[in-house]
């Protein structure tokens, strides 16, 4: 799974409002997005804490406690479905007609409930911690006070554009190419966009144990550079959508109509320049591509209109001796524009991107335009989340830890925390054995493998050791002062660590989170509090359906570590090829196996899942499972293990396996998602998988040829 903090472009990350990217640091809120510009967060199952949203009663209001759902309930279940012709439905029919998709939400399903009554949940707390109290801790005081900005409709009313008055006249000044940089600078660390390019810190590839600079490729307002080059009939039409809102957006800055359509396809042009000189999602999958690290006179001689020396200043950040350029070919890009356009259009550029980056900060007029393109057209979302929803999810995103504190207090025991990490280890235990046996793997291939996965670091609930947010300084009355002194304040956190050692305690993911995810240079894998919680794990269900869902989704994160990607790094976390060439063309040709199968799945319409972008997260679905049932048997041997309710023990671990995954889609979001997206879609994330594990054709007694039984059976780990 995956996720973190701050917006991509409008709402790349697959929900609601923008999560707004954290600067020049990108600590993105959609760990996906990381995974693929820093190579950090690889699963998480859905970001369903960016979802927010729920229908029905009580769904205005705070939540007191945390409700129940089992980890297996069989009232949703579609029992005239045959599980060996569509497991998914079969386990999730009636969960879908009970739970159609809200308004406000591109998709529903299980992790976005729970999502939901975490969100509920910390709205009762941020309510309390709003009111003004002697007794209030400096957190509290925080954290209420942030809220209370957020939800004064009026003074951000009232306030309109002003908030970006003072960056306008910057722009506005700007005399010369050689004023660009400062400008920039600030755009990057205040208001967290990555116009023209992203600059952050990240490990070292080659020394995990050190962080360096990273200057990566940026500057785009869609979700993705193919949405700039291909040439089918829906693209262009998003192209000419996006025009308009660029359009749009101008006008609400004080613009004629003529000169703010002029102004969108000036920004069209070069982002679209910027675009074409992208790696494509799938040439990120590779690490190596994104590898380059270079001195600083290499980076200066690439880029001589850019003034590095004044950015540098500008972001607070002594020049870096050593910089890793994740595109070169981008950055040539970059010097050919920065050479070639009259600084009008460079004026144009940086006041789309500042009023993109603020947008859901501002007045009811951008918000409501850039829900308008980024929600309604792109996802097929129609109505907007409430502001208390968003409220409560800036907040966690900027003082996410001061949050998480009172959260984890309230809604997470030790118990829990004890219990996961057992069933972690014995998940382990049983990759350990599974990586002893395979015939297709040599010994000196296998004792690396072994040394990573003995490597490996469990992180649960939430982090030893709480962020320090004294520092920000929270104004009620100021909302977008306040989200801009946040992200600077995290911008200026992560940039500081340039030069200096990993901290390998920190947390990419608040406690609060319904995710998790591994990460390959860590080597860790990570299960914040939130997702701990029924029904996705349920401490008064029994084993067989815990160990479906939770435990294969702990499987899943362990597998990450040995998928196409997490596999070219070492227990350190290196960049380094630790395998022989026999063993790593035996993996590429199982891998194959799995890209095969899921690249004849249908999306929505017409379009296939692109089996090159999802492989990992497949594999892992695939592993993760194998690896649960493996470890579940062995937990349970020698017990005596009767059916309950019906459903015979291995039948109870393939439903709660597959409950998670309840859910739908819009069309809308399906099609955005199948080029963004490295997960396949919910249905094929469950029937891709059991029908690759004989062990589920016995429990349900499948036979030869139906649909759940994959023949030849694929499997990596």
């Amino acid at each position: 799974m995956e996720t973190g903090p701050k917006a991509l472009p409008g709402e790349l990350v697959d929900r609601a409002e923008p999560s707004r990217p954290r600067g020049p640091a990108y600590v993105w809120a959609g760990a996906w997005y990381a995974a693929c510009m820093n190579r950090k967060l690889y699963l998480v199952f859905l970001w369903p804490w960016l979802l927010g949203a729920q229908a029905g009663p009580g769904a205005d209001r705070p939540l007191a406690a945390l409700p129940y759902t089992p980890s297996l309930e069989p009232a949703f279940m579609d029992r005239s479905v045959d599980p060996c012709v569509d497991f998914f439905h079969y386990a999730c029919g009636n969960w879908i007609k009970m739970n159609p998709i809200p308004a406000d939400q591109a998709r529903w399903d299980v992790y976005a409930k729970l999502g939901n009554d975490n969100l509920r949940f910390l709205w009762g707390l941020l309510e309390e911690a709003s009111k003004p109290a002697p007794a209030r801790t400096p957190s509290e005081q925080k954290i209420g006070d942030y809220f209370a900005a957020c939800m004064d409709e009026d003074a951000i009313e009232k306030a309109g554009a002003r908030p970006l008055r003072e960056m306008l006249e910057e722009i506005a000044a700007l005399k010369g190419a050689g004023g660009i940089p400062p400008v920039l600078a600030r755009l990057h660390l205040e208001s967290s966009s990555d116009a023209l390019f992203g600059f952050s810190s990240n490990q070292d590839f080659a020394d995990s144990n050190q962080v360096i600079a990273f200057a990566e490729a940026g500057g785009l307002g869609l979700p993705d550079r193919d949405y700039y080059v291909n040439t089918d009939a829906k693209s262009q039409e998003t192209r000419a959508r996006y025009l308009e809102h660029v359009a749009r957006m101008f006008q609400l800055l004080g613009d004629s109509a003529a000169a703010a359509k002029s102004g969108a396809q000036t920004v069209m042009d070069i982002e679209t320049a910027l675009a074409k000189a992208s790696l494509t999602r799938v040439e990120k999958r590779d690490p190596y591509k994104l590898f380059h690290k270079v001195a600083r006179t290499e980076l200066l001689a690439a880029t001589p209109s850019f003034g590095w020396a004044a950015y540098w200043k500008g972001i607070g950040l002594p020049a870096p001796a050593q910089i890793n350029v994740t595109e070169p070919e981008f950055f040539k890009e970059v010097e050919k524009q920065l050479k070639t356009r009259p600084i009008a259009d460079w004026k144009t550029y940086l006041r789309w991107h500042l009023a993109h980056a603020e947008a859901p900060y501002l007045s009811s007029g951008f918000v409501q335009a850039n829900f308008d393109f980024y929600n309604r057209y792109l996802r097929g979302v129609t109505e907007m989340q409430p502001r208390w929803k968003r409220c409560v999810r800036f907040v966690d995103r900027d003082l996410g830890e001061a949050l998480g504190q009172v959260f984890v207090a309230k809604a997470f025991s030790g118990d829990t925390r004890q219990r996961v990490l057992e069933m972690t280890g014995e998940i382990e235990k049983a990759m350990e054995a599974d990586i002893h046996q395979l015939t297709w793997m040599g010994d000196a291939t296998r004792r690396q493998a072994l040394v990573k996965l003995h490597g490996m670091v469990n992180k649960i609930g939430y982090p030893d050791h709480w962020r320090d947010y004294s520092s920000v300084r929270i104004e009620r009355g100021d909302f977008a002062g306040d989200v801009d002194r946040a992200t600077g304040f995290e911008s200026r956190r992560q940039l500081a660590k340039v030069g200096k050692p990993v901290d390998r305690g920190e947390w990419q993911m608040t406690p609060p989170t319904v995710n998790a995810y591994y990460d390959p240079q860590m080597n860790d894998i990570n299960f914040p509090a939130g997702v701990l919680q029924p029904p996705l794990y349920d401490p008064r269900m029994d084993d067989a359906p815990n160990y479906g869902n939770t435990g294969a989704t702990i499987g899943h994160e362990l597998t990450h570590g040995f998928d196409d990607e997490g596999r070219q790094f070492d227990a350190q976390g290196n960049l380094r090829d630790w395998w022989t060439e026999k063993d790593a063309a035996e993996f590429v040709k199982r891998s194959a196996c799995i890209a095969d199968q899921y690249a004849q799945y249908t999306v929505v319409d017409d379009i296939k899942i692109n089996s090159k972008l999802t492989l990992g997260e497949d594999a892992a679905d695939l592993g993760g499972t194998i690896l649960a049932y493996m470890a579940w048997k062995d937990a349970t041997r020698g017990q005596d293990l009767k059916p309950i309710g019906g459903f015979t023990p291995g039948q109870r671990f393939f439903i709660g396996m597959a409950q998670w995954a309840c859910g739908d889609e819009r069309p809308e979001s399906k099609r955005l998602n199948a080029i963004t997206n490295p997960h396949s879609p919910n249905e094929y994330r469950i029937n891709g998988v059991v029908s690759n594990m004989p062990e589920f054709g016995a429990a349900f007694a499948c036979k030869a040829g139906q649909p759940m039984v994959h023949e030849p059976a694929c499997r990596v780990w």
